[in-house]
């Protein structure tokens, strides 16, 4: 079986100096290697040519034979690593908490231990007929949620 650590290895030495980032990396025990990268301006699928080459390159089909497969990670799938978050400061996203509500709204600020969303919430205020949309802050620490998303918008 193909070591995932030195797998690993192998796509961090060609990250190096680039701006794409490992989102995620998993070797099957049927030895299927599965990597997806991303980055803050999209991949670029010359990119994942690049990478699936290279990766090629410095392992022996002799020794094990593989099945390997690049790719990005898909606009809309959940975040899976911090730099993920850090990359869409400013967009739109959707949260799903752990209590199952579903929070959109516009990723703030991010740090290592969690993550700032600006939502629309209703308010009515005291007196007042209607309530109104307000814009707060919410906070998420990451074990506090299911998944965060890039909210597509077709409006």
């Amino acid at each position: 079986m193909i070591d995932k650590n030195v797998v690993t290895q192998i796509v961090n030495e060609w990250l190096e100096g680039k701006d794409y980032f490992l989102v995620s990396l998993a070797v099957s025990p049927d030895d299927r290697i599965a990597v997806e990268i991303d980055q803050a301006g999209g991949v670029w699928i010359d990119d994942c040519v690049e990478l699936s080459r290279y990766i090629e390159s410095k392992l022996n089909r002799e020794e094990e034979d593989y099945e390997l497969e690049v790719g990005s990670a898909g606009i809309g799938q959940p975040f899976r690593v911090v730099e993920q978050y850090r990359i869409h400061i400013g967009d739109p996203v959707e949260v799903l908490d752990k209590d199952k509500k579903k929070w959109t709204g516009v990723l703030k600020d991010v740090s290592d231990a969690g993550f700032t969303v600006t939502v629309e919430v209703k308010v009515k205020p005291e007196g007042a007929k209607r309530p109104r949309l307000e814009e707060r802050d919410m906070t998420f620490s990451y074990d506090d949620i299911k998944y965060t998303k890039y909210s597509l918008s077709m409006k």
